[in-house]
């Protein structure tokens, strides 16, 4: 009698730490978020990721009533930012907002580089935030007025074209054109965009590969022709621009986004919060108008969305960069 009643008590007991357990966990995701959130933008400050993730961090701050905090930890086409948050806690505080880069970089770095994660299996999908149509744009100066034209040019003299970096969807874009059209356009990799548009209003460059919002107050002003979009219809954020499919390159469809990923186990609640919020953010007016200005378009959705837009880059494209030998710098 003695030891039974010693093991209900310790039975008792057990139940009763385990009840508690359970109830400090309860607890504490309900609490979320109860401190500071950090986006990490594997980019530096300035271009239209970071630009973007401001945007959103703003009016997360607002929501949740804590502070959101971007945090720049750019390098090695955008892996060290990357791993680094597949190596942070699954807590909710530590995000990632990535572009479609994030999806393919690994398959264009050289060998032997240190820094790399689980493309697919090591984070948690949020939401997918926008989609960026990629555009073939040229510079007044260089006398080109459409892609026909363009083919021909390149055909007769050396012709280049800048991207923002090797192994971007911008080169990947370029290389699957000139394979199409027979086009013998040089790719010049650039560290970002703006240098990119720089050096194409300067003459350096005739024709760049890229998102619409860096170029379209050039094309505004009468320096830059809008040549084409790589999207499968036309864009709303340049409608009288025609598609490569129209044009005759159907295969040649390549456009590039943007999600909000937390590390592998993010508690679903935590994702379904962060979801909904974006979803009503990406919904907001001024937020619509901010993006275009970046040449983007609000995506939203739930995160099947974003897990599907990963999976399937990281699928095609990693034939595509093998065939035609695509490396970054």
């Amino acid at each position: 009698m003695k030891f039974t009643r010693r093991r209900a008590f310790a039975m008792a007991t057990c139940m009763g730490a385990a009840l508690a357990a359970l109830s400090t966990g309860s607890a504490l995701a309900q609490a979320w978020p109860g401190k500071p959130i950090t986006i990490v933008v594997a980019y530096p400050a300035g271009g239209d990721t970071d630009a973007m993730a401001r945007l959103y961090a703003e009016k997360l701050q607002a929501r949740l009533g804590q502070p959101v905090l971007v945090d720049n930890r750019p390098g090695a086409s955008g892996t060290i930012g990357s791993s680094y948050v597949a190596k942070a806690p699954a807590d909710g505080y530590t995000l990632l907002l990535a572009p479609s880069t994030f999806s393919i970089a690994q398959l264009v770095l050289k060998t032997g580089t240190s820094t790399s994660y689980d493309v697919l299996g090591g984070f948690t999908p949020i939401v997918q935030t926008s989609i960026q149509p990629l555009f073939i744009a040229a510079s007044t100066g260089a006398g080109i007025k459409d892609v026909k034209e363009m083919i021909s040019q390149s055909m007769t003299k050396p012709m280049s074209f800048a991207s923002p970096g090797s192994g971007s969807p911008m080169h990947i874009l370029g290389e699957m054109f000139n394979k199409s059209a027979g086009s013998r356009l040089a790719h010049v990799p650039y560290r970002g965009v703006a240098p990119a548009v720089n050096d194409l209003l300067g003459g350096h460059v005739p024709v760049t590969f890229i998102t619409y919002g860096p170029v379209a107050p050039h094309i505004a002003s009468g320096k830059v022709v809008a040549l084409a979009v790589a999207d499968p219809q036309r864009s709303s954020l340049a409608p009288n621009v025609p598609t490569l499919a129209e044009l005759g390159y159907r295969e040649v469809n390549v456009g590039a986004w943007q999600g909000l990923f937390g590390p592998r186990g993010l508690p679903a609640d935590i994702v379904r919060t962060l979801n909904t919020q974006l979803n009503e953010i990406l919904r907001m007016p001024d937020v619509v108008a901010k993006m275009a200005v970046f040449g983007a378009l609000p995506a939203g959705g739930e995160p099947a969305r974003l897990a599907q837009s990963n999976a399937g880059d990281l699928a095609r494209f990693d034939k595509v960069i093998k065939e035609l030998n695509i490396q970054a710098d």
